[in-house]
């Protein structure tokens, strides 16, 4: 599966809304970018058993994302569902738009509850004790970020923000944190990618790593509150 992100996302759905479900769980997955544009999704009887659904459900859900442009299903040896849906680039208007579909007191909550989310996240990984590998794949998710495109910089920055609720352990806490994210990414996709301000999120990802990794967990809490403060900062300001 690669992206560990996907567990959280793609866990058992709920009896009695399946298919629904199934579409919401694929296309979370698909607007966050844990499948990045050009790749294919895990093998169908992979992804039936993780989701624990019939294989004839998730071809139903995969066909209507795909009549509604998100995957592009080819056949044979190299075939599968690929991604093919990419986010818009940002325009005049579109982040006031995002919110006016929000509505203020949906974003403030929005905001209110990933603060929340996050920086309980990078506390409970603070105090955990980490093995060799996860330290080495935050580290990782860390310099993906960190070294990223301008066009890959937003895909890349959910991989990091929620491989640190993921490596707690809890599915409940990685959920939340996709959950989290999902509210709040057209508004992040409606702003330009800024090079100070991308400068600046790199120092504090920098700072939510180092304290993590050196047991810390009210630092955690600090440099996540401030990356998290800068975020809503950014959006007042294009919204002003």
């Amino acid at each position: 599966m690669g992206e560990p992100q996907l567990v959280a996302l793609l866990g058992p759905v709920r009896a009695g809304n399946a298919f629904e479900e199934t579409v919401e769980r694929l296309l979370q997955a698909i607007k966050l970018g844990v499948v990045a544009p050009g790749q294919k999704l895990p093998p169908e009887r992979e992804l039936a058993a993780q989701l624990g659904i019939s294989r004839v459900t998730l071809r139903e859900a995969i066909r209507a994302l795909q009549e509604s442009g998100y995957l592009d299903v080819r056949r044979g040896r190299y075939g599968g569902a690929f991604v093919v849906y990419q986010p818009p680039r940002p325009r005049h208007g579109d982040l006031r738009r995002a919110v006016a579909e929000m509505g203020a007191g949906e974003l403030a909550d929005a905001l209110t509850f990933r603060m929340a989310v996050e920086c309980g996240a990078a506390q409970v990984l603070a105090t955990t004790e980490l093995t060799d590998d996860q330290r080495a794949l935050l580290r990782r998710r860390l310099a993906d970020v960190n070294d990223a495109a301008p066009g890959d910089y937003r895909r890349m920055d959910t991989a990091f923000h929620l491989a640190i609720a993921e490596l707690t352990g809890s599915s409940l806490l990685a959920a939340a944190a996709a959950d989290a994210r999902l509210r709040v990414t057209d508004l992040l996709n409606a702003i330009p990618v800024l090079g100070p301000n991308i400068d600046h999120a790199a120092a504090q990802h920098v700072a939510m790593v180092d304290a993590i990794l050196s047991g810390d967990p009210e630092a955690a809490r600090r440099a996540v509150v401030e990356h998290l403060e800068a975020t809503a900062s950014l959006l007042r300001a294009f919204l002003a």
